[in-house]
């Protein structure tokens, strides 16, 4: 594998986007950092949670490899009181829903800029 690929895949999961914007495809990077920060957004808004990482669960597990595809949010909610969960609000489960699959899209969105810069993609 190339190391331009496994930057790009690296800053991908990191910054949603940015795997693309390195590889000069600007509006490919806009629309994908657009639409996993506005939907990680609005789950944190919700009061949905993130998942550290947990073994009494096999589904928290999931959720916590799930979440860890928010890169740079995952690790900062690690050290800063927010994706708490707010368990007392209605929107909690969706909040949490929209958290993990923003992660799940931004996993595939850099895998996409590593086809993109291996040549597979366009």
């Amino acid at each position: 594998m190339k190391m331009k690929g496994l930057l790009a895949f690296l800053l991908g999961w990191l910054v949603p986007g940015l795997g693309h914007v390195v590889q000069k495809k600007y509006g490919r990077g806009a629309v994908f950092f657009t639409c996993i920060t506005a939907m990680t957004a609005m789950g944190l808004t919700m009061g949905g949670k993130i998942y550290p990482f947990q073994t009494e669960n096999p589904l928290t597990i999931l959720a916590f490899f799930a979440d860890i595809g928010n890169g740079i949010i995952y690790l900062l909610s690690r050290f800063l009181p927010i994706g708490l969960g707010e368990l007392k609000r209605v929107t909690f489960e969706f909040g949490t829903a929209y958290i993990a699959g923003a992660g799940l899209l931004n996993f595939l969105i850099a895998l996409d800029a590593l086809d993109v810069s291996l040549g597979k993609k366009t």
